[in-house]
């Protein structure tokens, strides 16, 4: 055990995230999306598994990670947009809001192919246990 560390952050993610550098793209998925198939677009190659919900592991993760504000010509913070619907927040994204003010950030919805190729270009893919749709969120590490 570490001191300070959430104890969700095990020894995978530990490494991902002290492994990223400022500007590397994060996925936080959901049980539905192709996070083997995206994965392996990234430098991790494959995705990491977390047994929680999305929000929880968007919450643990947030306590060692920084979100770039640095240029916000770039949403540092997106999600999924709900197919049909671009201008309806998804319910699971409107709870992420108050984990993301915590930490200064809000978040841009992006829609679904637009949301895919950003994960493909991301660093890695943390798939977890999350069964509400659109609960998929990419963040941008900034610097300590």
């Amino acid at each position: 055990m570490l001191i300070g560390i959430h104890p969700l952050l095990n020894a995978d993610v530990l490494h991902v995230l002290a492994s990223m550098g400022h500007g590397d793209n994060l996925v936080i998925c959901d049980a539905n999306f192709p996070a083997a198939t995206v994965a392996n677009s990234t430098v991790c190659d494959t995705p990491i598994q977390l047994g929680v919900d999305a929000l929880t592991a968007l919450e643990a993760i947030l306590t060692v990670f920084p979100i770039d504000t640095f240029d916000l010509s770039i949403p540092p913070v997106c999600g999924m947009a709900t197919v049909g619907k671009p201008n309806e927040t998804p319910p699971i994204i409107a709870l992420a809001e108050p984990i993301l003010a915590k930490v200064e950030a809000t978040i841009t919805l992006v829609e679904r192919h637009a949301f895919y190729d950003l994960a493909r270009n991301s660093f890695a893919v943390i798939r977890t246990n999350e069964a509400r749709h659109y609960g998929n969120f990419i963040l941008r590490k900034g610097v300590v």
